[in-house]
């Protein structure tokens, strides 16, 4: 793609203490071409030697223009806002110090944003899990590449993409409507920020180009705020920021307010009751903290969230501790969720949680048969096949008639499904149903190497389920501790294949594969940095 033919961008780049990482996303602002009029980096009072990394790049680079602060601001607001104060250009983008923009990304918006006259425009968005360099689409399925959004309130579902970074806002518009970032050591300044402009009601223009790495670093010293939730404060600094995006949003916009009330229920309540610390200490102030977040929804809010996320708010409202099945509560938290038995039923037959909580399981009737939390288990692992038992959940997969079943596995990597061969389900004499199903770990192996995995591979195991009316599931694995011994298993074609089933933070059911002597030692390298993280991916 060639270069806009004026310079046109302003890219604001955020820095405290990071001169390892911050000198990479300056040169990947300034390799933009000449589209980039300016980077203005601001220097947020480091104290590690970043104000010297700038210094010296701007001593080389013309375009590069270095803001010092005097006092460190406790946050990423007023650092950025003292970007947009020094920045001269017609339009401008934010960068974070520890990641990089894309080659053509600022090229690609600005383009977009001309062609269609949009205050706004916004493409692609990768989380890059590092050192492994998995790439997970942000927001994926939001928006679709070349279309032009007239206004926010037509796309609700807008209020889900919270991030600043991957958008090119032009700076007349952000001081039209003096849209800036909470100042001070406000802590999720981004939710604040995009509420202003969708509040705004901007046209916004949508590229299909990767336009934002975000780096993430799990094992890393200091990890972002983002993933920093060990103390209770993270969660408290998201509710406060989320209450006041809802508030600017829905001054402007029921329909959009609505929108941002339920992306909370369905998106960071789940997030962070899945990875709710087990410390019985932040549990109970965690559960008391989101109590009290939950007495300020309306009930039309609650109700216009999805099944799974409308239990989980009615089960935090019905207990005023955490309740004896917490584990159960946060494994259904995931996506997909898996409700464990047993299973309960009220006196008039209602499916609900528990009998000790019994909050009612609205809805579960009418939820597609995709969208059903099934559990599944492991019961036996051989050399070539699984022993699996499908749980029914309150009748739906009997009325449905649960007929086969199929593994299928899934690279961590990204990329589609290798399915095994189909099983016949049979009624297990426990209730539910089972099957023995092939698996085939050399034969993964290869498929493995052929879609280019090199070294050790990681697979989520994951089961379908056909039933005889057409409908069909698909959910994660539950494994036993008697099934994740690791194992070493000879190979034709590798000589030695080392195989390691594990479970995931959600509870669930996945391998990895060390093929050959190059694979065993990629399987080696990926342990030792999971043990600097302190955890395993889930």
């Amino acid at each position: 793609m060639s270069s806009c033919p004026s310079p046109s961008v302003t890219v604001v780049v955020i820095a405290f203490n990071d001169a390892g990482l911050v000198g990479e996303a300056v040169s990947s602002a300034l390799a933009q071409g000449p589209v980039v009029a300016e980077v203005v980096a601001v220097d947020d009072a480091s104290t590690d030697g970043t104000t010297r990394v700038l210094d010296g790049l701007a001593a080389v680079h013309p375009r590069l223009k270095v803001v010092h602060r005097a006092e460190n601001s406790g946050g990423c607001g007023t650092p950025r806002n003292d970007g947009i104060a020094a920045a001269t250009a017609p339009y401008v983008m934010f960068l974070d110090s520890d990641d990089v923009l894309p080659p053509g990304a600022a090229d690609a918006l600005v383009r977009a944003a001309e062609q269609h006259k949009a205050p706004v425009a916004v493409g692609a968005c990768v989380r890059r899990e590092l050192p492994q360099g998995h790439d997970v689409p942000w927001v994926p399925g939001l928006y679709t590449p070349g279309e032009v959004i007239e206004q926010p309130a037509d796309r609700p579902a807008l209020v889900r993409d919270t991030l600043c970074v991957n958008k090119l806002y032009d700076r007349y518009f952000l001081d039209k409507h003096s849209i800036r970032f909470p100042d001070g050591p406000f802590v999720y300044e981004d939710f604040v920020f995009t509420a202003q402009v969708l509040a705004a009601s901007p046209r916004i223009a949508v590229v299909g180009d990767l336009v934002y790495v975000w780096n993430v670093r799990r094992a890393a010293a200091q990890v972002s705020i983002s993933l920093d939730r060990k103390d209770v404060g993270n969660w408290r600094s998201r509710i406060e920021a989320h209450r006041e995006a809802t508030r600017i949003i829905g001054g402007a916009s029921p329909e959009l307010g609505r929108a941002c009330q339920v992306k909370f229920l369905e998106y960071d309540l789940r997030m962070y009751l899945r990875e709710l610390v087990k410390d019985p200490g932040y549990q109970a102030a965690w559960w008391t903290l989101t109590r009290d977040s939950l007495d300020g929804f309306a009930e039309a809010d609650i109700k216009a969230a999805g099944a799974h996320a409308r239990w989980i708010v009615r089960l935090l409202r019905a207990s005023a501790t955490p309740p004896a099945d917490m584990d159960r509560l946060t494994r259904f938290a995931f996506d997909p969720p898996c409700l464990l038995p047993p299973y309960a039923t009220g006196a008039d037959g209602v499916p609900v949680w528990s009998r000790e909580l019994p909050v009612e399981l609205d809805g579960l009737a009418e939820l597609p048969l995709h969208q059903l939390p099934v559990t599944v288990d492991v019961e036996k692992a051989g050399r070539a096949a699984v022993r699996i038992r499908v749980h029914d959940l309150y009748g739906r997969l009997a009325a449905a008639g649960a007929d086969t079943a199929q593994l299928r596995f899934r690279p961590r990597e990204g990329g589609g499904p290798v399915l095994a061969r189909p099983v016949p389900l049979r009624p297990a004499a426990a209730g539910g149903w089972e099957a023995e199903l092939p698996l085939r770990l050399p034969a993964l192996a290869v498929a493995g190497r052929r879609r280019g995995l090199r070294g050790m591979q990681a697979w989520d195991v994951r089961v379908g389920v056909r039933c005889a009316d057409g409908t069909s599931l698909e959910t994660a694995l539950r494994p036993f501790g008697g099934l994740l011994g690791r194992r070493v298993r000879l190979s034709s074609r590798y000589g030695v294949l080392l195989v390691q089933p594990y479970r995931t933070a959600a509870g669930s059911l996945a391998v990895r594969l060390a093929p050959g002597v190059k694979g065993v030692l990629a399987l080696v390298r990926s342990r030792f940095d999971r043990v600097r993280a302190g955890c395993e991916p889930g």
